[in-house]
């Protein structure tokens, strides 16, 4: 289990129209900044929804029901979120209509250290020979996130991947050879080479092949748009359409692709957005003590 970390509740407020079922929706999330994943608990007071989904940061999330009057979403906000206050719509369609709650989202800023690695010149400019290998990955990752499974799989509290904690931080601006590239959307776990890795939580094998800047990667789909990717494997042990339970061993710790050593990169999509995975542990973790798991 991760170390306990405060966690910042937010109670919003329901705004109800006239004719809406009354429910209530409060937030929970170590803090409302890029790379924070938000869970959003939607309480019905006196009927059932057929179906719920919440409108947010230019994103439709599906929400997953607990009980008959219980339902929780999950809100990433992206790594690249600008601050501001946005507005976060609740829908629930019920035996009388649909009926909607507006909460404010109120996000504010964070900056984010830099790092400065030195790595095989291929991997900061690649010849042009790999270029069109590079655009056909870029094409394939697109492609594995474009479609997730309409229902949960995800079955239990999701659990780290490889021992020990994250050293290098999700965010982080990168320099490689002195040329800044794109953040660091993972957290990058240090274990040593040949370490088994295991699920993070049931799902179903979405990529399991060689890329060129992650190596050896397997990427799995958990869900309700929710997807976790782990790189730079030594080896794959699943395949491709592969269904997996949480713990499940799908790999070893390698240095494949874009490294500077062996380690576990683990990253994290919540409808899209980059968020970091430490998050998710932290809070499903606890919600899975309160019935978030399916049951």
């Amino acid at each position: 289990m991760v170390p306990a970390l405060a966690l910042t509740i937010f109670l919003m407020v329901a705004v109800r129209s006239a004719t809406a079922a009354p429910m209530s929706v409060s937030a929970e999330a170590r803090s409302l900044q890029p790379g924070e994943l938000v869970v959003l608990t939607i309480t019905l007071d006196t009927t059932e929804a057929s179906s719920m989904r919440v409108l947010a940061l230019g994103k439709t999330i599906p929400a997953f029901k607990l009980d008959d009057r219980l339902w929780r979403a999950l809100v990433g906000i992206d790594i690249d979120q600008k601050p501001g206050s946005f507005p976060a719509i609740v829908e629930a369609r019920t035996a009388t209509g649909t009926s909607r709650i507006t909460h404010q989202l109120d996000i504010t800023p964070k900056k984010f250290p830099t790092r400065v690695l030195r790595v095989d010149p291929n991997f900061v400019n690649p010849p042009p020979s790999v270029m069109p290998r590079i655009e056909r990955d870029s094409q394939f990752i697109r492609d594995a996130y474009s479609h997730s499974s309409p229902t949960r799989l995800w079955v239990a509290s999701f659990v780290r991947p490889v021992p020990g904690e994250a050293n290098s931080g999700f965010g982080t601006r990168s320099v490689y050879n002195g040329e800044p590239r794109s953040p660091h959307s993972g957290a990058d776990f240090l274990s040593g080479a040949g370490t088994p890795i295991k699920a993070p939580n049931a799902g179903r094998i979405v990529a399991a092949r060689d890329l060129y800047f992650t190596g050896n990667t397997v990427i799995i789909d958990h869900g309700l748009g929710l997807f976790s990717m782990l790189a730079h494997l030594s080896r794959l042990d699943v395949q491709e359409e592969e269904v997996v339970t949480a713990g499940q061993i799908v790999g070893a710790v390698g240095a494949t692709g874009r490294v500077t050593g062996p380690h576990l990169h683990w990253a994290l999509r919540a409808s899209g957005a980059r968020v970091d995975p430490v998050s998710l542990l932290e809070l499903l973790g606890e919600l899975d003590e309160r019935g978030g798991a399916r049951k």
